[in-house]
């Protein structure tokens, strides 16, 4: 057995193995091509909506919306996954927990949000077109 201790492992216990060592930081941080990557991923992600748009593709645009969103929702899924680096293992998953719980409440008040105001139209008294001329 060696006395000697290396520097920066003084008062780390012994037998722990690397596993929470300095190559542990190489999983929560990028690397170039891992960066390179979410960036390619993000300028097609946004290059498509700008041409479904521009060059009017689809004759629907509840279609053409539709297909915008979903593909802002994959956008978001790549920035989280490349540039923040929130994954299962990171942190003892509780990136990962918070994410969820922020998803949670997002879709919630979104859902509540539409919901309210849905039934708030519904539930409007409804005023002839000649009256709503005069309302100053």
């Amino acid at each position: 057995m060696s006395d000697v201790v290396e520097p920066g492992l003084a008062g780390r216990p012994q037998g722990h193995g690397e596993a929470h060592g300095p190559h542990d930081a190489h999983g929560s941080q990028g690397t170039f091509r891992s960066y390179m990557t979410g960036f390619v991923l993000s300028v097609i992600l946004t290059a498509i909506p700008f041409w479904l748009v521009m060059g009017n593709v689809l004759d629907d645009t509840r279609t053409t919306g539709i297909i915008i969103m979903a593909l802002a929702a994959v956008q978001i899924v790549v920035h989280m996954i490349y540039f923040l680096h929130m994954n299962t293992k990171s942190e003892g998953g509780w990136t990962f927990l918070a994410l969820l719980f922020t998803l949670i409440l997002v879709v919630i008040t979104l859902v509540g949000s539409i919901w309210v105001m849905y039934h708030l139209d519904q539930n409007m008294m409804q005023m002839p077109p000649h009256e709503a001329l005069q309302k100053p």
